[in-house]
């Protein structure tokens, strides 16, 4: 018995789109919709997402951390000239 394949089908790797905007693929660079259509979104594939969690992973993307102020009030809201946290208010 001989099995064939419509003209019509998917290869298992590769998600039905439905019309969207085309972008292209963080990792690859390939074309791909960017659509709920695309599970992998904004990646082309399984394959290009997991290379970017990897890198994520491995730190080779960072995102810059801002370092608070070195003042004498360690960059607290109020300054220096403020009460203390343990003043009492109600007087």
């Amino acid at each position: 018995m001989s099995v064939s394949m419509s003209s019509k089908s998917k290869t298992p790797n590769t998600p039905p789109m439905a019309a969207g905007p085309e972008v292209p693929c963080p990792t690859c660079g390939n074309t791909t919709v960017y659509a709920p259509s695309n599970p992998y979104r904004p990646f082309c594939s399984e394959r290009c997402k997991g290379i970017d969690l990897g890198a994520w992973a491995n730190e080779q993307f960072r995102v810059d951390a801002i370092e608070p102020p070195d003042d004498e009030d360690g960059g607290r809201p109020g300054g220096a000239g403020s009460a203390p946290a343990s003043a009492d208010w109600r007087h």
